[in-house]
């Protein structure tokens, strides 16, 4: 029996080294895991206090938001009338244009009337409305009219 007993002890011992080193193994991770508990407890604390913040600043956000979009409207109602009163201006640039055409086109057929009229031989000089270059004083003025508008 005594040797029965030694064998019982001697597996006993096998068996309580690897549960000391399991034991072991587990207090570290347990230890780790209270230190990281503590930091955890941290980081709950400062998202808690991240989160009243925010709740804080929704209102502040909110009233900032209704005022900006009030202004904005604003300037979106002034934008609306401001093309309303280019489309006007354009249109009546447009008419403006279609006029002049048709002044210098009858301006162009009144000079090819003259040019192509019998002409005094006494006359020298070219009609008063004519210049240098073949234009008449009204299609010269309405040139530069043109070049003004631009």
């Amino acid at each position: 029996m005594g040797s029965l007993e030694l064998l019982i002890n001697l597996i006993i011992i096998g068996l309580l080294i690897p549960t000391i080193i399991y034991a072991y193994r587990l207090n570290k991770n347990l230890s780790i895991l209270r230190q990281n508990q503590n930091s955890l407890a941290k980081l709950i604390q400062s998202l808690n206090e991240a989160t009243i913040k925010a709740e804080h600043s929704i209102p502040k956000l909110k009233t900032a938001t209704e005022s900006t979009s009030g202004e904005l409207k604003e300037v979106v109602d002034n934008a609306k009338l401001l093309k309303d009163d280019l489309l006007f201006i354009n249109e009546r640039a447009d008419n403006l244009a279609d006029r002049l055409e048709n002044v210098i086109h009858n301006s162009r057929q009144v000079q090819d009337n003259i040019k192509t009229a019998p002409q005094d031989k006494n006359k020298t000089q070219t009609a008063p409305e004519q210049t240098n270059t073949g234009r008449s004083e009204a299609e010269l003025e309405l040139l530069k009219a043109l070049r003004a508008i631009k």
